[in-house]
């Protein structure tokens, strides 16, 4: 069972990175058609909310000695060193930009190694309280930081606040409960949600992507009054596609399931592919050409290319601050000869 269990969610895993990145292929492309719209908001509805339930399921072991130093280690020093690669790289991409290091304001999608490093640490606060009660707390700290208009990108704090629920939900959730949404009618209902949800996103009107993402209050989305009542609606969406997501995920091991246990490499390193994409007139010839197959095949390959062995060995030492890739390598070219 254990066996299954890791391919489950290495198989979640995996597709979920693959949508990271092609969710950030079509974004220029959504304020002109409508049908691409639709998908990217799709997608933005579960696809970081399940891989914040899978982080948060595999922090069980909080409380163990050294866990969260051992998790600033993982998260926090890629993170600075990361932050001061893009800020390079943006000042060169976008001619002369001002090169400005700012350690507390993410690039891009960075934020998630701040928020998931903050997401570890929350949990010993609220897992002090009982369950239904620290759930509750979460949801009412996620909805109420949308009313403050300067809580949005510093630090990930809206992010933080407004993902928790999701990660602490992940916590929560045992064995048991993935194994029951296998059920066939399970599946079936599932399927019919997700795209009931589907179709309702592209008959919903102006509907703000900024809700999904989480990182602006609601005087930015223009909806100071009713904003705490919208997002409560995108979590229920959130948990419910999620939920289907995880009821079809095949559970055995397939030839993509080994790639699911490299998303920190495809994560942190397509945003420089992705970024020189929208800076480029590749984006002008595929908007005119409307051949957005392309971007489907692109970011398949993009995530297969980001997960390979040679570029894991190449990059392990600024993202794991490890070289244990190369050393495997020359150790069995010695042992060959």
């Amino acid at each position: 069972m254990a066996t299954k269990r890791e391919y489950y969610f290495d198989n979640a895993k995996f597709f979920l990175i693959f949508l990271v990145v092609f969710g950030h292929f079509i974004q220029p492309f959504t304020d002109d058609h409508k049908i691409i719209m639709t998908i990217y908001h799709f997608v933005y509805s579960f696809h970081m909310p399940a891989f914040i339930l899978v982080s948060g399921y595999f922090a069980k072991g909080f409380r163990k000695e050294g866990y969260i130093k051992k998790t600033a280690k993982k998260l926090l020093i890629p993170y600075l060193i990361f932050q001061v690669i893009y800020t390079i790289y943006y000042y060169f991409l976008y001619n002369g930009e001002a090169l400005l290091f700012q350690p507390f304001n993410p690039q891009w999608s960075l934020w998630f190694l701040i928020s998931l490093f903050c997401w570890n640490v929350m949990l010993y606060a609220y897992t002090k309280l009982p369950m239904k009660w620290s759930l509750s707390l979460a949801v009412l700290v996620g909805v109420g930081v949308g009313y403050i208009p300067f809580v949005e990108n510093y630090l990930s704090l809206s992010r933080t606040f407004v993902f928790f629920p999701l990660f602490l939900l992940g916590f929560y959730c045992k064995k048991e409960h993935f194994t029951a949404l296998k059920r066939p009618a399970v599946q079936v209902g599932s399927v019919i949600v997700l795209a009931a949800i589907l179709i309702g996103y592209y008959f919903v009107p102006e509907f703000n992507t900024g809700w999904l993402l989480g990182s602006k209050s609601y005087e930015t989305l223009s909806q100071e009054n009713l904003g705490g009542l919208i997002r409560l609606a995108v979590y229920f969406v959130s948990i419910l596609m999620t939920v289907a997501f995880f009821s079809i995920l095949p559970k055995k091991q397939y030839f993509f399931t080994s790639w699911g246990t490299n998303t920190l490499y495809v994560y942190l390193l397509h945003g420089f592919v992705i970024k020189y994409f929208r800076n480029s007139e590749w984006l002008d010839t595929i908007n005119d050409s409307g051949n957005f197959a392309i971007l489907i095949a692109a970011s398949l390959l993009l995530t297969l290319l980001l997960s390979t062995k040679t570029i894991r060995a190449i990059t392990q030492p600024i993202i794991e601050l490890r070289i244990s890739i190369i050393k495997r390598f020359f150790r069995t070219k010695q042992e060959s000869y």
